[in-house]
Formats: C-alpha cells, sequence, structure tokens
C-alpha cells in the first residue's frame, strides 16, 4: 500500500508501460477512451475500419506525447480481429488492455418493423464483434498470465425500439461475467461500461442524432422521428441526471476499469448513465 501511495504522490501515470487495443478509436467513445489511456501513459493501437478517423486519433494521440500506431481491420470476422491481435502483439510483444468499443444501434423502431436480415445486421454489429475480439486476445492475455478487458455495454437492456441492439448489449453483460469466472485463474479481468444516451458530435445527423451505421429508411420520415424522440424521452425520463453524456465522462470510467485501481474487479457493470435506471 506504501508503494502504491508513494506512486500517486509522485504523479505516476496508471497505464504506464501498458500496452492497449482500442476498437473503433477513430470517434465517439473509442477515440476518446484512446486518448485518455494515451494521457494515462498507455501505448495505443487505434483499430478502426475507417482510415481518416483512425489517422486522426493516431495524430491527436501522437501531438500529446502518447505512443500510438493504427491497425485498419474489419472486426466483423474472427479473422480481423485475430489479425489485429497479432499486429499489436508484433509491435509490442504483449497486448495488456483490449477496449471492446465498436457497436451501436443501427435502426431505431419497434420490433415487429425489423426484417431477419436487420436483425443479424444488429447482433453482428454489437454482440458478434465483441465476442471476437475477446476471443481473439485471450489466448496472449493467458500466456502472459494477466490483462484487463473492458466492454462497451448499454442501458438499452430497458428502453424503447432497439430490441436487437439491446440483446446484443444483453449478451455482452453475460458473456462479462462467464468470462470473469472463467478466466480469473489467468489473472485476467473483464469488466463493462454501460453508458446511457451519448453527445457524440463528430458523428452527429441534422436532426441530433447519431447515426451508428446505416440507419433505416424504410420508414416515413415522420414516423422514424417519432420513434427517435420517443425513444430519447424514455432515456431522459429514466436519468436522476437530466442530460446526454460525453465521451470523456464514459472514457474515464472505462480506463478507471482497465487500470490497476481497479485491480481487484472483475465481472462487473459500471453504468455511466446519468443514473439512468
Amino acid at each position: 500500500m506504501t508503494n502504491l501511495l508513494d506512486a500517486r504522490a509522485a504523479g505516476a501515470k496508471r497505464l504506464k508501460g501498458k500496452v492497449c487495443v482500442v476498437t473503433g478509436a477513430g470517434q465517439g467513445i473509442g477515440r476518446a477512451s484512446a486518448r485518455r489511456l494515451g494521457e494515462e501513459g498507455g501505448t495505443i493501437v487505434v483499430a478502426d475500419r475507417v482510415e481518416e478517423g483512425a489517422r486522426e486519433a493516431v495524430a491527436e494521440l501522437r501531438q500529446h506525447g502518447a505512443e500510438a500506431s493504427m491497425v485498419l481491420v474489419d472486426l466483423g470476422a474472427f479473422a480481423g480481429a485475430q489479425d489485429l491481435m497479432a499486429q499489436a502483439v508484433a509491435a509490442y510483444g504483449r497486448i495488456d488492455v483490449l477496449v471492446n468499443n465498436v457497436g451501436g444501434t443501427i435502426w431505431i423502431k419497434p420490433f415487429h418493423l425489423y426484417t431477419e436480415e436487420e436483425v443479424k445486421l444488429e447482433l453482428e454489429r454489437s454482440l458478434l464483434l465483441t465476442l471476437w475480439g475477446c476471443l481473439a486476445v485471450l489466448p496472449i492475455m493467458m500466456k502472459q498470465m494477466g490483462g484487463s478487458i473492458v466492454n462497451v455495454g448499454s442501458q438499452s437492456t430497458r428502453g424503447l425500439y432497439r430490441l436487437p441492439y439491446a440483446t446484443s448489449k444483453g449478451g455482452i453483460l453475460a458473456l462479462t461475467k462467464v468470462m470473469a469466472m472463467e478466466y480469473g485463474r489467468y489473472n485476467i479481468r473483464i469488466n463493462t461500461m454501460a453508458p446511457g444516451g451519448t453527445d457524440i458530435t463528430d458523428r452527429v445527423t441534422p436532426r441530433g442524432f447519431i447515426r451508428a451505421g446505416v440507419m433505416a429508411e424504410d420508414i416515413a420520415d415522420d414516423e422514424a422521428e417519432t420513434y427517435r424522440r420517443e425513444m430519447a424521452a424514455d432515456i431522459t425520463a429514466q436519468q436522476a441526471l437530466k442530460r446526454r453524456g460525453l465521451p470523456e465522462e464514459q472514457a474515464a470510467a472505462i480506463v478507471f476499469l482497465a487500470s490497476d485501481d481497479a485491480s481487484f474487479i472483475t465481472g462487473q457493470v459500471i453504468n455511466c448513465s446519468g443514473g439512468q435506471s
């Protein structure tokens, strides 16, 4: 305890010397998390499939003195996740932290309006990508006998008009708990940060809503707007703090879970949602 207190007093950075892989790090919560991990001394692997955002994130990290590199990858298949982890290990020799950030609602509408293909796309985007990331990094962390995985969940598991997405995020809560129980013997910690509504200025539409992917255009604009408005009102009604969160606020919770400050925390969910119930 004395050494820990001495380190804090000296202003030690919590992620110093740690190799941190962040998926979807080119924008939003992922980019804010990469930035905060870099500020805390981490070496950052920016993983994204969009080159422009990834390059901007790496440039920003380097400008502020963080060591960073970029991996352009499609994590929609297990092979993509394996390639990402292999490139990170080839560059830095290890992976200490994985932030599974990629995901997001594609459509906002009642469940009976989804097609079979749309349901599959929602599950692939917001559940399978996290599963592939965990599956690819576990052998590396097991060999190291240590590591921290932080998954990004959601408060959508109690909400309107995003049932397939909410199902995906409910799955992330389950995989977090089960993985924590299975891999604690390897000193691997797995936790989830569950945000509520979040303002992400680099992905705002003219209507003010975040488009995570291809927004549904198969329903009339006025009908779609009604669903979005009702969803937003439902989120606000559940909150103690009546505002949207910021990516930097979500990132703070992610970095805490990734760091040794959370060394005895695993299998847990931090709801960073303004008190959303």
